[in-house]
């Protein structure tokens, strides 16, 4: 890995390569994705069955597009048993977890006959979006589905796309019921997006989309916002290790490498303010690289986005965290409480040595679907308020309007509107 001197210009420099790979900078795929997302609008099922055809080679139609129960139970046998378990014990965790974000709806009265309050509503339905093939992350069926069921959704929907032979990841089938899919739609890509967002004769339209997906998945999540609800337009995997001259330089350069594996476009960065640690670090993933099994994307990780920065102070060190935003900040330093204290952007921080990445993408409880390209600078991760509505209550008598109605009509009457003022003062005339 390359060590550079943290300036204000090497940031900078940092900083426009990593906003290279936000999905905003891939314009020109976006008239293919919008051609798709028009055909699937306009045409429905037959739109959507002629793109399976085309990207994915496999003959869809409405009899075969649902996953049915027995290739579920199936998927069991598929999966080892003790894994099986493994992903249930994942599942309880980041229900726990999640349990804990739940609000309840509150409403504040006073003597005058005045109620105000906020009611806490889950959408209807939910759809979530699940890569296949190599990108089949069943990890990411609990993280997306489980927040969604805590929130109390009432139905949730899944697709993803099949095999040349109709067949769905087996992993991603068991995660996708034990997490509490209602449904299962073996379609992938755009095309799945847009059946989620304008709905057609086989697949339902949501409320709320989520999950990830490739770049054509997020162009198009990106344009079909507003039509639903999305969590965010996702980019590649991000890693930020903040370490000092305490921290153990196999456990850095294996915690960098566990995202840069991800995708040639992730990025993988070290800011230290030991020069030692720097290079101790960039030797070890030199050596860890050529023994793991995804080398080559390893290496073009970091190659293109890993970076190991030294600071002279651990202030500049922290400056430039949070100027990053990266979507996983861990924190190898003496005092790690100490440091968090003053992160303000980050998608999930990791303290202390034994609070590796991998231990929220898989098991801890938090939820992994976070923040990516510096948007951890006004987003959170995927959380059951992400499927929550508020709907403002007011309730007014007639004695708490008299003592404002002149206030009212005054505002009204200022902005030019009278018939807001005619509305208020009809309630008071002889």
């Amino acid at each position: 890995m390359r060590i550079v001197e943290l300036t204000g210009e090497s940031k900078k420099n940092i900083l426009n390569d990593l906003l290279k790979r936000s999905p905003n900078h891939y314009s020109e795929y976006e008239s293919i994705v919008n051609e798709i997302l028009d055909e699937v609008r306009q045409n429905g099922d037959s739109a959507l069955f002629a793109y399976t055809q085309k990207f994915d080679r496999f003959p869809l139609n409405a009899e075969n597009i649902r996953v049915d129960r027995a290739e579920i139970e199936e998927a069991y046998g598929r999966l080892d048993a003790e894994l099986v378990e493994v992903i249930r014990r994942s599942a309880e965790n980041i229900r726990d977890f999640h349990k804990k974000q739940l609000r309840n709806s509150w409403f504040d009265t006073k003597e005058d006959g005045s109620l105000l309050g906020i009611k806490f509503t889950p959408v209807v339905r939910a759809g979530v979006y699940v890569p296949g093939g190599k990108a089949a992350y069943p990890s990411s069926v609990l993280m997306n589905v489980i927040p969604a069921k805590v929130a109390g959704v009432k139905e949730i929907i899944m697709t993803t796309p099949p095999g040349a032979d109709g067949q769905v990841n087996p992993g991603t089938l068991v995660a996708a019921d034990i997490a509490g899919v209602d449904t299962i739609y073996r379609v992938g890509g755009a095309q799945a997006v847009a059946a989620m967002a304008f709905g057609t004769e086989s697949v339902p339209r949501v409320d709320k989309l989520t999950g990830p997906g490739n770049i054509f998945v997020a162009l198009a999540k990106k344009a079909v916002y507003g039509y639903v609800g999305i969590d965010s337009v996702a980019g590649p995997s991000e890693i930020l290790v903040l370490a000092d001259e305490t921290a153990n330089p196999r456990y850095v350069a294996a915690d960098l490498l566990s995202q840069a594996e991800h995708d040639e476009l992730a990025s993988a960065i070290l800011i230290t303010t030991s020069r030692e640690l720097a290079e101790k670090v960039s030797e070890q993933a030199k050596l860890f690289t050529e023994e793991l099994s995804r080398r080559e994307i390893i290496q073009k990780s970091l190659d293109n986005y890993g970076y190991i920065l030294v600071a002279e102070s651990m202030q500049d060190a922290i400056d430039a965290a949070n100027e990053i935003a990266s979507e996983h900040l861990e924190i190898l330093t003496e005092n790690p409480y100490e440091i968090m204290a003053k992160i303000h952007n980050a998608g999930a921080i990791f303290l202390g040595e034994y609070s590796s990445e991998p231990l929220g993408d898989y098991f801890a409880g938090p939820n992994h679907i976070l923040p990516t390209n510096g948007t951890a600078k006004f987003f959170s991760p995927l959380n059951v308020d992400d499927f929550m509505k508020k709907t403002s209550i007011i309730s007014y008598s007639g004695a708490a309007l008299e003592k404002v109605h002149k206030d009212i009509e005054l505002f009204a009457e200022s902005e030019g509107l009278t018939a807001h003022a005619n509305s208020i003062k009809v309630r008071f005339e002889d």
